[in-house]
């Protein structure tokens, strides 16, 4: 049996990386809670993002989301109770 190049690189099957977000507390729910609109700024932000929050608060999945947003350096949204500010300052 031939062996792989050295360079070859072994993939992991993309379902291992992502089937979390099948027991994610947010599945189904609109994406605006998460994401802000255009020109969103002050105490609507805070507002949003606090809603967010709280679906995330009792999300099974929310250290493999949180963590999945930290290390893909996720630039937009709340992920796993995480703003894009509270990102950015890790």
């Amino acid at each position: 049996m031939p062996r792989p190049p050295s360079y070859a690189v072994r993939l992991q099957p993309v379902g291992d990386l992502w089937d979390w977000q099948r027991f994610a507390a947010c599945r189904g729910m609109d994406s605006s809670v998460f994401y802000s609109p255009t020109g969103e700024r002050g105490r609507l932000r805070r507002e949003r993002e606090e809603r967010a929050r709280r679906v995330c608060e009792g999300c099974p999945v929310r250290e493999q989301c949180a963590r999945m947003a930290l290390e893909t350096r996720e630039h937009y949204g709340v992920w796993g109770g995480l703003s894009e500010a509270d990102r950015s300052r890790r």
